[in-house]
């Protein structure tokens, strides 16, 4: 099952704080690279502002990114004050060697392309830069594999789908949530505590298995029917499933619903 997610823009409401709103972030990025999400969809929502959408596409951008990156593709700005003190992802991309001498042939780093000296490069983080021959120009993040290791570096620009490793969450806008489901061509799970018990659901996780999955959450004052609307009805290849019958708390907090949700699907698609 590849598996992306839909949140809004106003995901942060109920932090009074920058930090506490930084954590919630780190918390989503990080049950979101225990199980592997390709893709973080942010939506316009209607308490939705344009501060925390910020705050939420840079904070998430940052930390998928090697941490010998971020310093070339981030300035020092207020959206990642508090950044510094944020759980690391480890995922495979950024578990890489420092030492170019370990470097070998086969192996897969992401690079930002840079000039110098008249001609285009790659860092990869090395000592040294890699002569770049590709059409992206300067500033670009790209993934890059090595043709040859150390000493004699040669690399070829590779795509993500050619990764067999995961690799990182991809994050993208939308104007709204129907634009994202109208979009996509797969099979959406739209997450509501009146929707349909997943007890019930086991033969339908089996089906979809293998194949494309969206899951939406909604707002922290809005669920996905409120948000919908009679669009809701329209929605092809969706069911609306709780993922937590007979919660004994008021409401689940989006960070708690995403890593909720994606471990339970990590369970029922392998059954």
């Amino acid at each position: 099952m590849k598996i992306s997610i839909a949140i809004p823009d106003s995901s942060l409401i109920e932090e009074p704080s920058q930090v506490g709103k930084a954590l919630k972030i780190s918390q989503i990025a990080r049950a979101c690279s225990i199980f592997q999400v390709n893709t973080i969809y942010l939506y316009h929502e209607a308490d939705g502002n344009d501060r925390d959408r910020s705050l939420l596409r840079t904070t998430l951008r940052f930390l998928e990114t090697p941490q010998y990156l971020r310093r070339k593709m981030y300035q020092k700005i207020d959206d990642l004050r508090f950044a510094g003190s944020l759980s690391p992802l480890k995922i495979p991309s950024h578990t890489q060697t420092a030492d170019p001498k370990k470097i070998k042939q086969g192996d897969i780093r992401d690079g930002i392309v840079v000039f110098a000296r008249g001609q285009k490069y790659v860092d990869v983080g090395l000592e040294q830069f890699i002569p770049y021959h590709g059409q992206e120009q300067e500033g670009k993040r790209i993934i890059v594999q090595f043709k040859e290791g150390f000493p004699n570096f040669s690399i070829k620009q590779i795509q993500r789908d050619e990764v067999k490793q995961y690799w990182g969450y991809e994050v993208k806008e939308a104007s709204s949530l129907t634009s994202v489901l109208s979009a996509w061509d797969s099979f959406i799970l739209l997450t509501s505590r009146k929707g349909k018990s997943i007890h019930k659901t086991q033969k339908y996780f089996q089906e979809i298995s293998d194949s494309k999955v969206l899951i939406v959450f909604g707002s922290p004052k809005r669920g996905v029917y409120e948000i919908l609307g009679k669009s809701l009805v329209n929605v092809s290849k969706s069911q609306i499933l709780n993922f937590f019958p007979d919660q004994a708390t008021e409401t689940v907090r989006l960070e708690e619903a995403i890593l909720g949700t994606l471990a339970i699907l990590n369970v029922l698609s392998r059954n």
